[in-house]
C-alpha cells in the first residue's frame, strides 16, 4: 500500500517544494523595492539641470515630499521600521495562529491582502500623497499581513519531509529570499527613474497572483493528500517528527487503534524547547547585519561609489546571489557534519572581518565590489539561511515533543520573530548612524556578528543531535561511577560536553 502510494507523494512533495518557494520569493520581491526607490525620493536635484518649476525650491524641486528634507534618512528609517517592527510584533501572534487554522487558507489569504498593501504604497504616487503617515500605516499594514508566510511555508515543508537531508533541501530552498531580493530589484529598477509607484504596484499584482495560485493547488501536508485524520499513521519512518531507525508509530502494539490527535503547543510550550531561545537570539543580531543590507545597501552604492539608482540597485543583487550560494553551502556542510551550529558560528566568525575588508575595499574597481558582495552575502545569509530553515524545522519537531507536529509553526515564529527584532533595529540603527559616516555602520554591523556568535549557538547542537546527548549523558554517569569525585566528574564532564559540541572536529558527533 505504501508503495503504491510513493509515486504520488514524490509528486506532492515537489509541488510544495515549488509553491512554497515561489509564495516566499513574491514576499521578498514586494519588500524589495522600497530600498531600491529610496534614491528616487531623494535626488540631488541641481545635478538634473535647471528648475522647471520656477515656484519650487531650486534645491529640492525633484525630490518627492516629505523626503525633501535634510532629515530624509531619519524618514527613510522610520518606513523601514513601521514595517520590521511590525513584523516582529505579529511574528509571535502568527505562529499561533498558523498552527490552529488551514495553513492554505492562511497563507494564501495572507499573500492577496499583502499583494494590497504593496500596491496601495505605489498608488501614493499616482495619488500625488505627500503625507508622510499614509506612507507609514501601508507600511504597519503590510509588515502585519506579511507574517503570514515565514511559519505557513517553513510548517508546510517541514511536514512533508523528514531530517536526513533537510538542511540541503532547506538551503536550496531558501534561496527563494535572495531570489526574490533580485527580482525586486530589477522589477523596481524598471520603472524607479520613469514611475515609482509601478515599481510597488506590479510586485504586488504578483504576490497577489500567487496567493491564489496557492490557494488551489498548495497541499499543506502528507496526511492532507491521503486525507487521513490522524498524520501520525501516515508518517513513515522517513518523515519529519521521527528520528533515524525509529518508526513513528508502533503498529504492532495497536495497528487499528488511532492516535490521539495532538493539540497545538502554547507559546511558553515552545520557549521550553531546549535550543529555542539561544538560536532566536543568534537570529535577532544574524537578521540585523542581514536587513540592514537588504534596506541600505542600494543607498551605500549611489553613495559611495556614485552610482545611479538603477545600477546601484542592480549590483546589489550580488549580495543576493552570495545569498543563495551560502545558504546552500551552510545546508550541505551541516547535514554532512551533523553540526548546524557550528556552522552558522564559523561562517558568522569569517563574515565580521569580510564586512571590514568590503567598506574599505570593496569600492576600488567593479571587480572587487562584485567578489566582495558575493563573499559577503554568503557569509551573511548563510547563518541566517541556516537557523530560519533547517534549525527552525529541527526544533519544531525535536524529540521533546513526542511527535506532536503542531508545533513547527510556533517554534518558527518564535525563532523568526525574534529575528525580526533584530531586522528592524539595524536599518533603525543604519539611518540614526549613517549621518555620522558609513564606517560607523559597518562597524555596528561588525559588532552585531560578534554578537551572534557569542549569545550561545555554539554549544546547542547537543539539542539537535539526541544521540550525542545521550552518549554525553552515559559518558557523564560513566566517569562519575568511577571517579566519585564530584568535582572532578563535573571538570570532565565538560571537557566531554565541548567535545560532542564540535562534531566537525571530532569522531564522536
Amino acid at each position: 500500500m505504501r508503495a503504491a502510494l510513493a509515486p504520488g507523494i514524490r509528486l506532492y512533495r515537489g509541488l510544495t517544494l515549488v509553491l512554497t518557494f515561489l509564495s516566499y520569493t513574491s514576499y521578498h520581491l514586494s519588500r524589495k523595492p522600497i530600498s531600491i526607490v529610496k534614491s528616487q525620493l531623494h535626488l540631488n536635484c541641481s545635478a538634473l539641470g535647471p528648475n522647471p518649476h520656477n515656484d519650487s525650491n531650486s534645491t529640492t524641486w525633484c525630490n518627492w515630499a516629505p523626503f525633501d528634507g535634510d532629515n530624509y534618512n531619519e524618514l527613510f528609517g522610520a518606513l523601514d521600521n513601521a514595517f520590521l517592527v511590525a513584523y516582529a510584533i505579529g511574528m509571535f501572534i502568527s505562529g499561533i495562529f498558523g498552527e490552529r487554522l488551514p495553513l492554505r487558507y492562511y497563507l494564501s489569504g495572507g499573500m492577496v491582502v499583502s499583494g494590497l498593501f504593496t500596491a496601495l504604497f505605489g498608488l501614493g504616487y499616482f495619488w500625488d500623497i505627500h503625507v508622510l503617515w499614509y506612507f507609514i500605516i501601508v507600511q504597519v499594514c503590510n509588515g502585519l499581513v506579511q507574517t503570514t508566510g515565514w511559519p505557513a511555508v517553513v510548517a508546510c515543508v517541514g511536514n512533508w519531509f523528514g531530517k536526513g537531508k533537510r538542511g540541503l533541501i532547506m538551503g536550496i530552498w531558501n534561496s527563494h529570499t535572495s531570489v526574490g531580493n533580485i527580482l525586486g530589484s530589477l522589477i523596481a529598477g524598471a520603472w524607479v527613474s520613469s514611475a515609482w509607484g509601478l515599481s510597488f504596484i506590479v510586485p504586488g499584482i504578483i504576490i497577489a497572483v500567487m496567493g491564489v495560485i496557492c490557494f488551489f493547488f498548495l497541499v499543506e501536508c502528507e496526511c492532507c493528500h491521503l486525507g487521513e485524520k490522524d498524520p501520525e499513521a501516515v508518517i513513515s519512518n522517513e518523515g519529519p517528527l521521527s528520528l533515524p531507525g525509529q518508526s513513528s508509530v508502533d503498529h504492532s502494539k495497536s495497528p487499528k487503534e488511532p492516535a490521539e490527535k495532538p493539540e497545538a503547543i502554547s507559546f511558553l510550550g515552545a520557549l521550553r524547547i531546549p535550543g529555542v531561545v539561544e538560536f532566536s537570539l543568534c537570529l535577532l543580531f544574524a537578521k540585523l547585519v542581514s536587513y540592514t543590507f537588504l534596506y541600505w545597501l542600494p543607498l551605500y552604492i549611489v553613495n559611495v561609489a556614485h552610482f545611479g539608482a538603477k545600477e546601484a540597485g542592480d549590483l546589489s543583487t550580488l549580495f543576493d546571489v552570495g545569498g543563495i550560494l551560502g545558504g546552500i553551502f551552510a545546508g550541505l556542510i551541516s547535514d554532512y557534519t551533523g553540526g548546524r551550529a557550528t556552522t552558522c558560528c564559523v561562517m558568522l566568525v569569517v563574515a565580521a572581518p569580510m564586512l571590514f575588508l568590503y567598506n574599505h575595499v570593496g569600492q576600488n574597481g567593479i571587480g572587487v565590489s562584485v567578489a566582495m558582495l558575493i563573499i559577503c552575502g554568503a557569509l551573511v545569509n548563510g547563518p541566517y539561511a541556516l537557523i530560519t530553515t533547517a534549525v527552525s524545522a529541527d526544533l519544531g519537531t525535536h524529540e521533546s515533543l513526542k511527535g506532536n507536529a503542531k508545533a513547527l509553526s510556533t517554534v518558527t515564529a518564535i525563532i523568526d520573530g525574534t529575528g525580526s527584532v533584530g531586522a528592524a533595529l539595524g536599518p533603525l540603527l543604519a539611518g540614526l548612524i549613517s549621518p555620522t559616516g558609513w564606517n560607523n555602520v559597518f562597524y555596528m554591523l561588525i559588532a552585531a556578528d560578534v554578537l551572534a556568535c557569542l549569545v550561545g549557538v555554539s554549544w546547542q547542537d547537543s539539542f539537535l543531535c539526541p544521540g550525542c546527548h545521550s552518549s554525553l549523558l552515559a559518558a557523564c554517569s560513566l566517569v562519575e561511577g568511577t571517579d566519585g569525585s564530584p568535582k572532578t566528574s563535573r571538570a570532565n564532564c565538560k571537557g566531554l560536553y565541548w567535545l560532542l559540541v564540535f562534531p566537525a572536529f571530532t569522531d564522536m558527533g
